[in-house]
């Protein structure tokens, strides 16, 4: 069932966005590790924010913030951010959220989104659709807090919470079916399909 979860995710991908879907599902983050200043910028501009705001008003509002660091000043501290997210301890999810969340444009569904991408072993991407798919499942031992959820404005904690899940889900699956392909972020690719 998992699998066939897995698999119904690329059903779901526009066939316009398939090719960026495919690079960053695919995606070595020690390319991104090395980028400079400029490239990090032009990586969420043409392709993280792509990906994730599909919509052209969420991508439009979104990458307005993101312009705000197009002088060298500023980019500068975009690279900062950059630097510190290859630096934290990915154990921390609420660290982890909490400086990509510094990046302008970026909330809590957009940070757990590049943390995904950039480090799938350890983070999935929380948004309305894993709220929902999980919310529908009575034994989970975090069911209250979920319910309790605004799916359309999730918070750090919130994420802190749903990611966790992800974590463990994986852990199980890969225990069960001994193997290691099973990622937070391919839990939440799950997620995604059941709720649609």
């Amino acid at each position: 069932m998992w699998n066939e979860g897995l698999r119904r995710y690329w059903d779901f991908v526009k066939p316009s966005h398939m090719h960026l879907e495919e690079e960053l599902d695919q995606l070595d983050s020690q390319t991104v590790q090395s980028m400079n200043a400029e490239e990090w910028y032009k990586f969420l501009m043409e392709k993280y924010f792509r990906w994730k705001f599909t919509a052209p008003n969420r991508y439009a509002t979104t990458t307005k913030m993101l312009k705000t660091y197009c002088d060298s000043e500023r980019l500068a501290l975009l690279f900062k951010i950059k630097e510190r997210l290859f630096s934290f301890d990915r154990d921390d999810i609420e660290n982890g959220l909490t400086i990509a969340t510094s990046i302008k444009g970026l909330g809590t569904a957009g940070a757990s989104g590049l943390l995904a991408v950039l480090f799938p072993q350890h983070f999935g991407t929380v948004d309305q659709f894993a709220v929902k798919a999980l919310a529908m499942i009575p034994e989970l031992p975090e069911i209250e807090l979920i319910r309790a959820m605004n799916p359309l404005s999730l918070k750090v904690r919130d994420a802190v919470v749903l990611i966790s899940v992800m974590r463990r889900k994986a852990r199980e699956l890969n225990g069960f079916l001994l193997t290691q392909i099973w990622t937070p972020r391919r839990v939440d690719m799950v997620l995604w399909t059941c709720a649609r």
